[in-house]
């Protein structure tokens, strides 16, 4: 339905990596931007004032709804233990924070995920993000039956955004196996279609509708067979479609790689033709120098998710070294350890300081690139992360007057939001031309954290 045309008054607006003074931004009946007008004191009679830094819309590149259901439960030793031992050993890794996510995933069914993430997009709307990468795997009912509708769980997770005023690229992800040479173990057999050409089938008769943007995914080297993946990479060339892929999140898979290939993750893509510049590798944390210059030669995008990177204790990415050798950076917010890009972005720069005992390795406008353009263009959305006529009116305005950035210089406003603003300081969210978010407010889902919490209560054990 046309929207009506609508202006806005932007107090400062960030273009082309400048801090602009009063931009007066109209948008047409189709949700783009028309004009972008700067040095506009006096708004005209009748336009909306968006008073702070307004960015582009930011774009969350790498996301699994589900895992918002996980937040602070995976930090707490096993129920009835005090011990600081017990602490270390239900934290303590990467793979036993996975059997607590697989758990939470059997429990899931068509309606809960589309309340779960109808809620946590709504979250993301409160943050600024616009649009949203869903890494889908959780495709079949517990036990691997399969739903009358086979597409039930992606066409829950796109009416969820929807709901949510935020725009969706359904990654439809193939997952196959538990393992180099393993089949589906019992938990897996809710994600696997048997094979990739199964997989393939199954995702050309899901029609998500809307505005949802629809691309491939390979979960993993390790969970399909090297035989299928071209069959992955071919879908989605022929679509044209973005394809991600988690790639050396572990060094085990690096590891298992070698063992099973007699190669590393990054170069047995390579030899599948995988990689190219519609591909986005999904952390790319454990990285040899020839596979970060296979990447970075390819123009392959990398999406760093440095707050579950953290969380996870995955480790620090070469996210210097792969924007150097030519791979775009992007940021997602993945395991929703928290759901902020701002923390996102500056800790790509922080991680590394603590790295090198160095500083200035990322401008605050090189960040906000990786924030905006650079996930838009991941998420098969290349028009998107620039507030310049033509591009969609995505936008998302954060307070200059929060405790946090109170007193910046508005010259220096990008680098006050990059380093020191968080989610809590986004006062307007718009998608389309349309105020999704205003004056901190979620105009279409009413008391997100109770519907946060009523959601993930509906998942407990």
């Amino acid at each position: 339905m046309p929207l009506t045309p609508q202006t806005y008054w932007v107090e400062h607006a960030w273009i082309d990596h400048e801090v602009r003074p009063a931009v007066l931004v109209t948008a047409d009946a189709a949700g783009r931007i028309d004009t972008v007008t700067p040095g506009v004191t006096d708004p005209p009679a009748g336009a909306v004032p968006l008073h702070g830094l307004t960015l582009p819309g930011l774009a969350n590149a790498h996301s699994h709804a589900f895992h918002r259901a996980l937040r602070g439960t995976s930090q707490a030793p096993p129920a009835g233990s005090s011990a600081p031992d017990d602490a270390a050993a239900a934290t303590g890794s990467f793979w036993t924070w996975r059997e607590t996510m697989y758990a939470v995933a059997d429990r899931l069914t068509p309606e809960s995920y589309h309340d779960l993430a109808r809620a946590v997009y709504a979250e993301m709307a409160l943050a600024g993000i616009t649009a949203v990468g869903e890494f889908h795997y959780l495709h079949h009912a517990p036990g691997g039956s399969r739903y009358q509708d086979p597409n039930a769980m992606g066409e829950a997770l796109a009416a969820a955004a929807t709901a949510a005023g935020v725009r969706l690229t359904l990654l439809d992800t193939c997952y196959l196996s538990a393992g180099f040479g393993a089949p589906p173990g019992p938990t897996q057999t809710r994600f696997s279609d048997g094979d990739a050409l199964a997989w393939a089938r199954r995702v050309d008769a899901l029609d998500p509708g809307g505005d949802t943007v629809l691309g491939a995914a390979v979960h993993s080297v390790r969970a399909v067979p090297a035989d299928q993946l071209s069959v992955v990479g071919d879908w989605a060339r022929e679509r044209r479609a973005p394809l991600h892929v988690h790639l050396s999140e572990q060094p085990a898979e690096n590891t298992d790689c070698l063992t099973h290939h007699g190669r590393t993750p990054t170069r047995l893509l390579a030899d599948h033709g995988l990689l190219g510049p519609s591909t986005t590798a999904v952390h790319a944390t454990h990285l040899t120098a020839a596979d970060i210059d296979l990447l970075g030669s390819t123009t392959t995008g990398v999406c760093m998710c440095p707050t579950t990177e953290r969380d996870l204790a995955d480790g620090i990415g070469p996210a210097v070294a792969l924007r150097d050798a030519g791979s775009p950076i992007s940021l997602g917010s993945d395991s929703h350890a928290v759901i902020d890009l701002l923390e996102e972005a500056r800790a790509v720069e922080l991680d590394e300081r603590l790295r090198t005992g160095r500083r200035g390795h990322w401008t605050a406008h090189q960040l906000l690139t990786a924030a905006t353009r650079h996930g838009h263009a991941a998420l098969g959305r290349p028009d998107g992360g620039r507030i310049a006529p033509g591009a969609p009116c995505d936008l998302a305005t954060v307070a200059l007057d929060s405790v946090r950035t109170a007193g910046a210089r508005p010259r220096l406003a990008a680098e006050t939001v990059v380093f020191a603003g968080t989610a809590a300081d986004v006062r307007h969210t718009v998608v389309g031309g349309r105020h999704i978010v205003r004056d901190g407010d979620h105009q279409l889902v009413p008391r997100v954290p109770e519907a946060l919490t009523d959601a993930v209560e509906a998942l407990r054990g």
